[in-house]
């Protein structure tokens, strides 16, 4: 079964997600940016959700981790909690 770790920074505006899409392709930080600016818990941890599999996280997760490039901000991406921006460090 496929395995992806990633990580992740949830704000509630679209044109904030942008921006710090912005901040990050211009060298901040991104575990530095979730820390800051995340509404999810995982924000304390720099954004990381650790290792899971497809069906585990919510489908607009999994079309982004299970086929998007690694290493590269993926988003903003929509879902019922908000706007994310992803980064897929790892999939198998």
């Amino acid at each position: 079964m496929a395995r992806a770790t990633a990580r992740h920074i949830l704000v509630d505006d679209e044109a904030k997600c942008a921006a710090l899409k912005a901040e990050i392709e211009g060298g901040r930080d991104f575990a530095e940016v979730a820390r800051e600016h995340s509404s999810c818990p995982s924000g304390r941890q720099g954004g990381d959700l650790g290792s899971f599999g497809p069906g585990q996280m919510v489908r607009e997760f999994d079309e982004v981790v299970f086929s998007g490039e690694l290493n590269k901000v993926h988003g903003p991406v929509k879902t019922q909690f908000g706007y994310h921006l992803l980064e897929i460090t790892s999939r198998s």
